[in-house]
């Protein structure tokens, strides 16, 4: 991809991926701007199309995030590309899920997967990454009381720091060419189970910290019974935890490595950088 503007929107910029991914591509000298409902250098709201045309005004790359807690949006996000392949959007960087291809008929990641592939002017580069660890560190899978509540059984997962994720993204950003039609899966350098994500955050915080394993129906209901996820997104909770659950979580890969030439954080690596988030007088 060559000639000017050289630059790439980014959604979701002020969150997890989207906020490293803007940073780190300014620190490598490509221009970025970030788009959210808050907090971005623009607003970008899928729900208000009026937004879209300004947030693509001069750019030429796109780190693609979708509408989040839910699981309908192919219609809307096919609209958008219509809408950035006329204004000069040329390579793509959609951020969806490890095993996004086997992913739930009723949930849109295939489809946007799929749509991305069908269009002729555009390049593009799809990342399925494993389950984040900043979701221990954050309000989606806290220490509450010394516990964390998730259904995941004996499973093992392939946690993977946003960081790396951020870090693929931007490689496959600044040489769209090179990386056109790749489908990669962060993950960390090694497999573990809650449990084992609770005995490194003990280890770190000095503060006993232990898996309940929660009955899935029980966790899931709860949540949209609190107004935490919409209750369509229970298809999308079931499917994650239930990959898990069943053995087919996320398991080691050089993905990270391979494309930006350094090894993935490890899990004691994060729980020490984090350390401050389990233990600062607000956590229980």
């Amino acid at each position: 991809m060559t000639g000017s503007p050289q630059t790439t929107l980014v959604l979701g910029g002020t969150g997890r991926t989207g906020s490293l991914v803007a940073r780190n591509l300014a620190e490598r000298g490509l221009g970025a701007r970030t788009a959210a409902r808050h907090g971005g250098d623009v607003l970008f709201d899928w729900d208000d199309p009026a937004t879209h045309p300004g947030a693509l005004d001069g750019v030429d790359r796109l780190y693609l995030v979708t509408p989040v807690l839910r699981v309908s949006y192919a219609d809307q996000v096919a609209a958008f590309l219509d809408l950035a392949e006329v204004t000069g959007v040329r390579h793509v960087t959609y951020l969806s899920t490890y095993g996004g291809d086997q992913a739930p008929p009723e949930v849109d990641i295939r489809a946007v997967e799929a749509d991305l592939a069908a269009r002729g002017t555009l390049t593009h580069s799809i990342l399925r990454p494993a389950w984040v660890m900043q979701n221990f560190s954050d309000a989606h899978l806290p220490v509450v009381d010394g516990v964390i509540t998730v259904p995941t059984g004996d499973g093992a997962e392939a946690f993977v720091d946003a960081a790396d994720i951020a870090a693929v993204a931007v490689e496959t950003l600044i040489a769209p060419e090179a990386h056109s039609g790749a489908r990669y899966a962060p993950t960390g350098p090694q497999a573990l189970t809650v449990a084992e994500v609770a005995d490194a955050i003990a280890a770190v915080s000095g503060r006993p910290v232990r898996h309940h394993d929660i009955d899935p129906g029980a966790w899931i209901g709860g949540a949209v019974a609190a107004g935490l996820v919409p209750a369509d997104y229970a298809v999308m909770l079931r499917w994650l935890t239930g990959s898990i659950i069943s053995g087919h979580g996320s398991t080691p890969n050089d993905d990270v490595e391979k494309v930006t030439g350094r090894p993935p954080a490890a899990f004691p690596d994060f729980a020490r950088r984090s350390v401050h988030a389990w233990t600062s007088p607000a956590v229980g």
